[in-house]
């Protein structure tokens, strides 16, 4: 997938039907990410994910045996020390998973390390970290300063250099997320990150219009799927009570 044209795309995916259809548009990654938490059962942020939602909507997401890649998300505090890392990762793996996601750069790199060292394939994620929301106060983009962007490139080559197969690189500066798709080896996903990366990540409710209470400047909504869904409810009761 580097440098490959046409690039490469991964998009959400939670449930059976939605694994199923996606599956059929042919995009290389299906992704179960804690974003279940806001898109799907009303959390604040994913920093409420647990370690049974994550497996519950993996199942559902594995019973579409999908051709693409299905990644999933190690959910928050689950991968803290190198023995959690390994422990949840055989669960997700268990549950369908082909790879797991762990958020961060150096901080985490013996659990990285122990997570690849048992043959378990890991993708990367830098920048702006959804798990970290509460800690920074916000969503804030990176590599604004010298000092992020030297701190972003050490990780990024660290992070290749520990195994991870790939990099999620979300909210960065459009150079610095070009810069780091150029020094490193491996795949960048970008969101919210120019359209400099290898390939790109995306929520599939905020392209389809489907959570109407929030649509994130990064993303282009291509259907307003939430008005969609009311019509048609309208529709059948003016049917049914007639």
């Amino acid at each position: 997938m580097k440098g490959r044209h046409p690039r490469p795309l991964a998009l959400t995916a939670y449930d059976y039907p939605s694994a199923r259809l996606l599956d059929q548009t042919g995009v290389e990654i299906l992704h179960v990410g804690d974003s279940l938490g806001m898109m799907v059962l009303g959390y604040p942020d994913t920093t409420h994910v647990t370690m049974d939602e994550m497996l519950h909507h993996l199942r559902a997401v594995s019973r579409a045996q999908p051709c693409a890649l299905v990644t999933a998300d190690l959910p928050f505090q689950t991968y803290c020390t190198p023995e959690k890392a390994v422990t949840n990762s055989r669960l997700l793996m268990d549950a369908g998973a082909d790879a797991v996601k762990m958020e961060g750069g150096s901080e985490i790199s013996e659990s990285i390390r122990a997570v690849h060292s048992e043959g378990i394939p890991v993708q990367g994620h830098l920048g702006m970290l959804p798990q970290q929301v509460l800690s920074e106060g916000g969503y804030k983009r990176k590599g604004k300063t010298g000092e992020e962007q030297s701190r972003l490139l050490e990780d990024a080559l660290l992070l290749e250099s520990l195994g991870c197969f790939s990099l999620v690189l979300e909210c960065v500066v459009p150079e610095v997320a070009a810069l780091l798709t150029v020094r490193t080896g491996i795949p960048t996903f970008g969101i919210a990150s120019g359209m400099v990366c290898d390939g790109e990540i995306r929520v599939t409710h905020d392209l389809l219009g489907a959570f109407p209470w929030f649509q994130p400047p990064h993303t282009k909504p291509y259907d307003n799927l939430a008005e969609r869904t009311l019509c048609a409810i309208e529709s059948f009761k003016l049917e049914a009570l007639s």
